[in-house]
């Protein structure tokens, strides 16, 4: 993964920000909307595009473009470094490898344990029952 590639390939794109805020959000467009092509992409490689269209199948277009928005600060310089650290986040999110389950059994020591609790438990219940039945 090259950073310096993806930042080049980053489209950012400035937005009025919605809610309420007066006359200042009426006029200035401070919400930052990032989109990334995953497909296009020159900055990552082609297994590593294949991981994140799969971990992100959710989060893509249907033309594989990943769309991302921060309106947090009022300032537009801000919401740019927000929703590009996001991006790097979810990023290295995506392509992080799960570990290998590994099985494992039981030990004799911790099937004796469960079965002495068992055993404790059934004769808890049976000294609860009516001796003369």
């Amino acid at each position: 993964m090259d950073r310096e590639q993806l930042l080049r390939e980053l489209n950012y794109k400035a937005v009025k920000s919605s809610g309420p805020g007066g006359q200042h959000v009426n006029k200035t467009a401070s919400k930052v909307e990032l989109h990334f092509d995953v497909g296009e992409s020159s900055g990552i490689s082609e297994e590593e595009k294949t991981r994140i269209l799969k971990k992100l199948e959710t989060r893509l277009t249907k033309e594989n473009i990943l769309i991302l928005q921060s309106d947090e600060s009022r300032s537009q310089h801000k919401n740019k470094e927000y929703v590009s650290q996001r991006f790097f986040n979810i990023l290295e999110d995506s392509l992080k490898k799960p570990k290998i389950r590994k099985k494992t059994r039981p030990s004799k020591a911790s099937k004796m344990k469960r079965l002495k609790k068992k055993k404790i438990n059934s004769e808890k219940k049976a000294n609860r029952k009516d001796p003369l039945k």
